[in-house]
């Protein structure tokens, strides 16, 4: 009830700062826990570590990369690990400036990658250096990082296949 009458006083009774601003409190939002990533994400993950590209085969005979646990489309368990990849084709993409954070400190596109032997696209960075260079269909081949820690990171970015 006071806060709607603050709101309803005239110009000839005018409110205050002090009378209008809010409390406020310090408030840290946190997740103090740890999540496995599972035995599909796990083996995946190992893959990159390892320098290998892995999909999963759902039921109905799609192979999914990134590896899903369930088949989006039914739920069912998917089955067997297939290597897939080093390359791939651009699906769609969007060019994108440097921000901290990114993969690349230089302009980059990000882009849906459908690696061989993949129903599904993976998204990641593709340096093409140029955005005149990008462009959906091309084909591209993944820049392994030197050190690899078994992370989506292990993955620096892909290049496009005329500049490897």
């Amino acid at each position: 009830m006071f806060y709607f009458s603050l709101l309803e006083r005239s110009d000839e009774s005018p409110v205050s700062e002090a009378t209008t601003a809010l409390p406020t409190a310090p408030h840290v939002l946190e997740y103090p826990y740890s999540r496995s990533v599972g035995p599909v994400l796990g083996k995946f993950l190992g893959g990159l570590k390892a320098g290998v590209l892995l999909g999963v085969r759902s039921p109905s005979g799609k192979v999914l990369c990134p590896p899903l646990e369930y088949d989006p489309e039914t739920g069912e368990a998917t089955g067997d690990f297939i290597p897939v990849g080093p390359a791939g084709t651009v699906t769609t993409w969007t060019w994108t400036s440097p921000r901290q954070g990114q993969p690349l400190d230089h302009a980059f596109a990000w882009a849906l990658i459908e690696l061989d032997g993949a129903d599904t696209a993976l998204l990641h960075a593709v340096d093409a250096f140029e955005e005149s260079k990008m462009s959906t269909g091309m084909r591209v081949r993944v820049r392994w990082r030197e050190e690899r820690k078994g992370h989506v990171h292990d993955i620096e970015c892909f290049d496009p296949e005329s500049a490897t």
